[in-house]
């Protein structure tokens, strides 16, 4: 951390894109003005995009801040329009707190992502019927020293003591 400050303006983005129906440019602000346990970041979705896949965390709770543009909050069963100035929730639950932002508009929708930042979670994709295990040893976010598991919710796992010597 250089100060504890930081300019929209002058971050540097990340950009990236996969299929269709994702892409965006990110970065993480959190580290940047030297905050550990509280996730912060900064993203912009060009239009007809997502920066991510419509999910639910059960443990982690989110926030987001719409600065600009405008679009389609999908929360549980419902989809909301959102446009600046609006605070979006996605409290730690199951499938009813799934959520997506969508940028629907005509212009990059740009918004600050707030996040809890538990050392582990799990994440369900009701889309595609995944869920995701992840796990890391610290709540630095560069932390390469993680756990990250994902499989569909309809493969049988396995039982807590199988290849256990003696069990």
């Amino acid at each position: 951390m250089s100060k504890p400050i930081v300019n929209i303006a002058d971050l540097p983005l990340d950009s990236w894109s996969r299929g269709e129906l994702y892409a965006g440019a990110d970065v993480r602000i959190g580290p940047m003005v030297g905050v550990k346990d509280l996730g912060i970041s900064f993203s912009e979705v060009p239009p007809g995009k997502s920066a991510c896949p419509f999910h639910n965390h059960h443990v982690e709770d989110e926030l987001f801040i719409i600065l600009s543009g405008e679009g389609t909050y999908r929360f549980g069963a419902e989809s909301y329009p959102i446009k600046a100035g609006d605070v979006l929730g996605a409290p730690a639950g199951g499938q009813e707190t799934a959520h997506q932002i969508i940028n629907t508009g005509t212009e990059p929708l740009r918004y600050y992502g707030i996040s809890t930042m538990s050392l582990a979670d799990v994440c369900e994709y009701p889309d595609s019927g995944k869920f995701g295990v992840f796990s890391r040893s610290t709540r630095n976010p560069y932390d390469k020293s993680t756990i990250r598991h994902l499989q569909h919710l309809d493969h049988q796992g396995v039982d807590y003591w199988e290849g256990e010597p003696g069990a």
